[in-house]
């Protein structure tokens, strides 16, 4: 019974050394085969807006390509035997050949441990922004997000960024970005003959009624990432400051806590009526004023016909 045994096994070894390209191909075909019926059932089942699915599928993708791996050593191992006489030249060679790929995979292993980032989640990495769709073993695959000119919107472009940066360079992960920001942006005009403070004042009230509808989502959401972070934030709160450039002209710089995708509108609406308000005073148009108004009778804040309030501030 032995022998039998014995020869059963020297058999089957010597199917395996003869075989190895033939095994090698169909190892890797059914284990490409089973991961894309793996995405395709994790796909179905999970339904969220959370990115989950996306999440599950790239683990399959990670773990099937270590499987592959593994495998694929296992099978040629036996002929990876006749190089241990010269694994020293043979080391330094693979890693003077492969040198960014270790690196890249470093990286991951890197970022799995830290727990950087996740698929779905913005990040910064250098100067590109972008939401990550996609971090295998060497890349991270990221939808280029327009941050820079604060529209938050998607360029159209993909980046693919060698995991190595991540390890060697500041990482940023803006997810929270992704449903409400704190947008600035900055007014500039003349210093005309108006009242600095009353046009801050104005402005100050404006900002609040066009973030008052969402002002309590607001708040909610700042609370959360306060409790995230561990510190107290102010994200919330609405800001208008005033400051003058080097022309030596006005500039009345915004902060206000809103929708991601509402800033760009927000700002371009809050722009026109203070536009048309301070239009308004420093014309004192007669839809206003009346055409023998004097300047000491102006209002100290007027409110644009266009904007919902339609009120005016009396002086104090």
């Amino acid at each position: 019974m032995l022998i039998p045994h014995l020869l059963s096994e020297v058999d089957m070894k010597d199917i395996v050394n003869n075989n190895q390209w033939i095994i090698s191909i169909a190892f890797v075909v059914t284990c490409l085969v089973l991961r894309w019926l793996c995405v395709r059932f994790v796909t179905r089942m999970v339904k969220d807006e959370e990115n989950q699915h996306r999440r599950w599928a790239n683990t399959i993708t990670n773990i099937t390509s270590l499987v592959i791996i593994i495998g694929l050593v296992i099978i040629w191992l036996s002929e990876l035997r006749f190089v241990a006489l010269s694994i020293a030249a043979f080391a330094v060679a693979l890693v003077v050949a492969t040198r960014e790929q270790i690196q890249c995979f470093l990286g991951a292993v890197y970022i799995a441990s830290s727990r950087a980032f996740s698929v779905g989640d913005w990040i910064k990495v250098g100067h590109h922004y972008g939401e990550v769709v996609r971090s295998d073993w060497l890349t991270t695959t990221l939808l280029e997000v327009d941050i820079d000119s604060k529209s938050y919107s998607y360029t159209g472009r993909s980046l693919i960024i060698p995991n190595n940066q991540f390890s060697t360079g500041v990482t940023q992960n803006l997810n929270f970005m992704r449903r409400y920001v704190a947008h600035s942006f900055s007014i500039v005009r003349e210093a005309d003959a108006i009242r600095v403070r009353d046009a801050r004042l104005y402005l100050q009230d404006l900002v609040r009624d066009y973030c008052s509808p969402f002002k309590e989502v607001a708040d909610r959401y700042s609370s959360l990432i306060e409790k995230r972070l561990g510190i107290a934030l102010s994200v919330s709160d609405s800001n208008v400051r005033i400051a003058t450039n080097d022309t030596a002209r006005n500039v009345f710089i915004v902060t206000i806590f809103c929708p991601t995708q509402e800033a760009t509108r927000i700002e371009e609406e809050i722009t026109e009526d203070f536009l048309d308000y301070w239009y308004s005073v420093t014309h004192k148009l007669d839809e206003f004023y009346g055409p023998d108004q004097a300047l000491d009778e102006v209002p100290e804040v007027i409110v644009s016909e266009s904007h919902a309030a339609n009120r005016l501030r009396p002086k104090r």
